[in-house]
């Protein structure tokens, strides 16, 4: 008998595989804070899932969390949805990139494998949503994922932009406004060691920009 992952559980794979995906494991402050739990309700399901019978975690005290194979298969089966999701709203009901996120996790959760199927049809098959994050296919591999920040270019080097962090909204509208999203080509022109700012030419405008910002935003240099 097939056992489908709770909402809750969901949610924390999800999490994990995003907080882990360069290799590292995921602590629980990290954890607690991405999903807005406290650390100690964090550890007791990070235990629940490490014990159970079909294991989708493997957790230890202080050295936090990564997925099992089980885990990571139904952490990717939520992204895939997730995404998706994502995708169609933008696409096909006029949501802005800004809206989506939001919306796709309250439906991830619930809907079919066919209305899954159907979407994915409809979108043509899509491999990258409107943030520019890969979604997996529907054997769940994940296509390539951009993983150089815009933090680490130097002049005079050029890239163009992959994908951005798409959980903060008041930041993907302002990176919308500046015309900083997936497909954008850029050409660096300065490097300020002290601060750490970045000066580079977007679609014919000069501008400068903080970490705060370039570390939200992945590239491949051109």
């Amino acid at each position: 008998m097939k056992t489908t992952p709770s909402h809750a559980t969901e949610d924390y794979l999800k999490a994990i595989y995003t907080l882990s995906i360069d290799g590292d494991s995921a602590s629980t402050n990290d954890l607690a804070e991405r999903l807005n739990i406290a650390p100690a309700s964090v550890t007791g399901m990070l235990q629940r899932l490490a014990s159970a019978s079909l294991p989708l975690v493997d957790y230890r005290k202080r050295q936090g969390a990564t997925l099992t194979p089980a885990g990571k298969k139904a952490a990717l089966r939520v992204i895939r949805r997730h995404r998706l999701l994502e995708t169609y709203l933008h696409e096909f009901l006029g949501f802005a990139w800004d809206e989506v996120h939001e919306e796709a996790c309250r439906m991830e959760h619930v809907i079919s494998d066919a209305f899954e199927e159907r979407i994915d049809a409809l979108l043509g098959h899509p491999t990258y949503d409107p943030h520019g994050d890969p979604i997996p296919d529907l054997n769940l591999l994940m296509p390539q994922e951009a993983s150089t920040r815009l933090s680490a270019l130097r002049p005079p080097q050029k890239a163009t932009i992959e994908r951005v962090d798409a959980d903060d909204k008041e930041l993907l509208r302002y990176l919308e406004e500046k015309s900083l999203v997936p497909g954008s080509k850029l050409e660096t022109r300065a490097y300020s060691p002290f601060d750490g700012n970045l000066t580079f030419k977007v679609n014919g405008q000069v501008m400068i920009l903080g970490p705060a910002v370039t570390r939200h935003i992945y590239i491949q240099e051109n």
